[in-house]
């Protein structure tokens, strides 16, 4: 079930306009703290779940031969909706050419540039089959992390806790440098470990548990340090999981706490009693006046 109840930050510096029908487009598409900014997000949603599930059937032989036109037309219909809601956010935004090249921005030219790709360049199907043109539709799929708060907290847990993350996957990409050097004196080329680049690679595979079973140990030894890998991955595994849900304990504590979110940058964790954004300067006392 997709929730709604907490408010989605707008994205930070494009610009909102002063007055006038751009301003109101923009508090309709970019704040979803609003009552139409969160319906117009839940129609959204709907929106891309479906043109979705209609790449997935097109994707079904069975499915296009028989519905192949309506299929198209739909998609056609999904893409001229997502055009006339890209065309108005850039015409509703200040800073257009810092949307277009904003994450936000470039998902939403992947949902719909696909498309007119191939109706222009059919010839395309002699370098490249055109089906792997509509394939890249699905990059609509992103669009939905734009509009779920859950998302967007899952998103600043995993921001905060990268640094962790990252020391975490250089203490593992050592542990398999040893284990992978260890493995290849053991077995040797005799039984596949030809390198240590690709014992190194048997150790990833092992300590991650998935065992595609193209490399594995002959020797008494070898199974005993392999059993040992595998053992240590189920404990290995759960380290990240626990980095990222104590940072999102930690982003709950500090929204029951009480904070601001500003609705000119999107900038959120602001003081209640603060008066202006630290980020972009805006006045926040009008805000919450709105």
């Amino acid at each position: 079930m997709i929730h709604t109840d907490v408010p989605i930050p707008a994205p930070a510096g494009f610009g909102k306009p002063v007055s006038g029908l751009r301003r109101g487009l923009y508090e309709i598409m970019f704040e979803s703290d609003t009552r139409t900014g969160r319906q117009f997000d839940l129609a959204l949603i709907g929106a891309v779940l479906l043109s979705i599930l209609v790449v997935v059937l097109d994707s079904v032989y069975s499915i296009q031969v028989r519905h192949g036109a309506l299929l198209d037309v739909l998609e056609w219909g999904f893409t001229l909706l997502f055009t006339l809601e890209y065309c108005a956010r850039l015409y509703c935004v200040e800073q257009r050419l810092r949307y277009v090249t904003s994450l936000f921005g470039v998902i939403d030219l992947l949902a719909i540039l696909p498309t007119y790709v191939a109706f222009f360049v059919p010839e395309a199907h002699a370098l490249l089959d055109v089906r792997i043109l509509r394939l890249v539709r699905i990059f609509r799929v992103l669009k939905l992390t734009l509009y779920v708060a859950e998302y967007s907290a899952l998103g600043q847990a995993l921001r905060a806790s990268r640094r962790k993350i990252t020391v975490f996957i250089a203490f593992v990409l050592m542990l398999d440098l040893l284990l992978g050097t260890l493995m290849y004196v053991i077995e040797g080329p005799e039984y596949g470990f030809t390198s240590i680049p690709v014992a190194m690679y048997w150790a990833i595979v092992t300590m991650t548990t998935v065992g595609y079973g193209d490399l594995t140990p002959h020797t008494d030894a070898g199974r005993l340090l392999a059993s040992a890998m595998m053992l240590l991955g189920w404990g290995i595994l759960a380290v990240p999981t626990g980095i990222v849900t104590s940072e999102m304990a930690a982003q709950r504590i500090t929204r029951a706490l009480g904070t601001h979110t500003c609705r000119n940058c999107g900038a959120d964790g602001l003081d209640l009693d603060a008066k202006f954004c630290q980020e972009c300067g805006a006045p926040l006392s009008a805000q919450r006046q709105d």
